[in-house]
């Protein structure tokens, strides 16, 4: 089992940046592919990005794609999520999920944590 815990939200204002860091217990770290996913209100969970085990491969939303990036480092049990040139659109609680597969689907990861605030003031 993994248990994750993520950090880093906060407010920012338009075209601002954020890093967002899930730290993860446990040493089966790198046997579970990592993912992040975000949920404003009235909206259901969306993904909005995803890491393979070894980080090797990396996926992301198409909102999202060319201004954040996910990395991961084994050795620290922690996945980050740089997030670059933020939108008001981008408000959400962002949440990190650690699972067996690698994708874009709520349903293939196992562990989530409890998410974190990101405000992007306009």
């Amino acid at each position: 089992q993994v248990q994750v815990v993520e950090s880093g939200g906060g407010l920012v204002q338009t075209g601002g940046s954020l890093r967002l860091a899930c730290a993860a217990s446990g040493r089966t770290f790198s046997s579970y592919a990592m993912g992040w996913f975000r949920q404003a209100p009235g909206k259901e969970r969306e993904f909005v990005a995803a890491i393979s085990k070894r980080g090797g491969s990396a996926y992301y939303a198409d909102s999202v794609k060319g201004r954040f990036a996910i990395s991961r480092d084994n050795a620290k049990n922690t996945v980050y999520l740089q997030m670059n040139s933020l939108k008001p659109e981008d408000t959400a609680v962002y949440y990190c999920a650690a699972g067996r597969g690698l994708g874009n689907a709520v349903g293939l990861y196992d562990y989530w944590g409890q998410g974190t605030q990101v405000t992007v003031s306009s």
